[in-house]
């Protein structure tokens, strides 16, 4: 399988040769980051309304205290869907001074 050469086709890539089945359906979270929790929580309200979104967790990062919220979408990781699901998300985080720290694949197989 051939995947463009960008961050997203490097990580698509590494998940393809780790054996998982990228013409499935998989929970996709994209990582979304503030430095208010007031933001990450009127986004996480304001993201789980949206049709395209499942589910969304606050989070604050032990390490940094910057808050995160990951966000999730049933998805097929399609390279092209993933950058217009990704663009989408974070254009939504901006307006809550939030942004998007890429994205990860989770599934119950690999919990």
């Amino acid at each position: 399988m051939q995947f463009p050469d960008d961050d997203n086709g490097q990580l698509l890539a590494e998940i393809a040769a780790a054996g998982i089945d990228l013409n499935k359906m998989h929970q996709v979270d994209f990582f979304i980051l503030f430095e208010q929790e007031a933001d990450a929580e009127k986004f996480a309200k304001e993201i789980v309304s949206d049709a395209l979104v499942q589910k969304a967790e606050l989070e604050k990062c032990k390490d940094t205290g910057v808050w995160e919220v990951i966000t999730q979408v049933q998805m097929v990781p399609e390279h092209t869907l993933l950058g217009q699901a990704e663009q989408y998300i974070e254009s939504i985080a901006n307006s809550f001074n939030g942004y998007g720290d890429g994205w990860g694949l989770m599934d119950g197989d690999e919990a």
